[in-house]
């Protein structure tokens, strides 16, 4: 897990630099996130959970999952529009930094550390079953109501089909035998997993910095009140809710509980940028949610 954690700060300390220094660095990151979308991210989906079988516990936990994602977001509107008086760009990227987490990039590794090689095929379940929709679902619908930039509803139903290629090889890997994904595939998928970690972050680094470069913010700005309740729906409420709900009816994989308590993802700052909501507010809420996560992780790591 320290590797984890060491991995996380220099590939995104890498992407400020980088950005800061390199005058294409912007678009490495960009080349970088579509090549893991349209190639890593479907061939680690497929590979894993064509070797998962559902239990009654996997499948409900998933039913969970979207409980906690859905209860949070009414949350986050509810408590962001009456209570800290957001509307607009503010709110819409208030309820996008907690219904979108960081179940990829830093999920999966993190699961690998914590729990071996056997829970990567759960993580990918939650991750592309889970934060996938929520993703080109409800943060799409977030953005498009609340943001400053125009777009329709056939555009975005389009975007939940072309850009989502690992929801598609989810499918195709729960129709497929495992014999489609013979050795030495899966131990392939765990490499990739550690590389798309520190891509992933290196990217999250480069937007970071080119969104509060833009906006004229310093780098790391203290939590105020919107980033303090970001934070506390994402990581506390999530997997409060998943732990009730396991411990009431259907015990769930701890991977799921792990995966629901994960931090905001970089996917909501692409979500921002493309309907227009404040990006200074996502960032910062990106940089203490994971911070908090590392730190959770360590801890969670050395009592165990």
């Amino acid at each position: 897990m320290i590797i984890v954690a060491l991995a996380v700060v220099g590939a995104t300390a890498l992407g400020i630099a980088s950005e800061r220094r390199v005058a294409a660095a912007l678009t490495i990151a960009r080349r970088s996130l579509g090549l893991m979308l349209y190639v890593l991210v479907p061939f680690v989906s497929f590979v894993n959970i064509a070797h998962l079988r559902f239990t009654e516990s996997r499948g409900v936990g998933l039913g969970f999952a979207y409980i906690a994602v859905i209860t949070v977001g009414l949350t986050a509107w509810t408590a962001g529009r009456w209570a800290l008086g957001l509307s607009g760009s503010r709110l819409g990227a208030l309820i996008c930094a907690v219904v979108v987490s960081n179940t990829g990039y830093l999920g999966y590794p993190v699961a690998v550390a914590l729990f071996g090689a056997g829970a990567l095929p759960s993580a990918v379940a939650y991750d592309q079953l889970v934060n996938g929709p929520a993703t080109f679902l409800i943060a799409f619908g977030v953005g498009a109501a609340l943001g400053t930039a125009a777009t329709n509803a056939r555009a975005r139903a389009w975007s939940f089909i072309s850009r989502n290629p690992p929801l598609i090889a989810v499918i195709a890997g729960l129709i497929a035998p495992p014999t489609l994904a013979p050795a030495p595939l899966p131990a392939i998928s765990h490499v990739i997993v550690d590389g798309m970690l520190v891509v992933g972050f290196f990217a999250v680094g480069v937007y970071l910095s080119s969104e509060r470069r833009v906006d004229g913010a310093p780098l790391i700005a203290g939590p105020d009140r919107p980033v303090m309740l970001a934070v506390g729906l994402r990581m506390a409420l999530a997997p409060l809710i998943m732990v009730a709900l396991s411990g009431l009816l259907v015990g769930v994989p701890s991977t799921y509980l792990l995966q629901s308590a994960m931090p905001t993802g970089i996917s909501s700052l692409i979500v921002g940028h493309s309907y227009g909501l404040d990006q200074e507010l996502i960032a910062t809420i990106i940089v203490w949610s994971t911070a908090i996560a590392l730190i959770a992780a360590l801890v969670l790591a050395a009592v165990t």
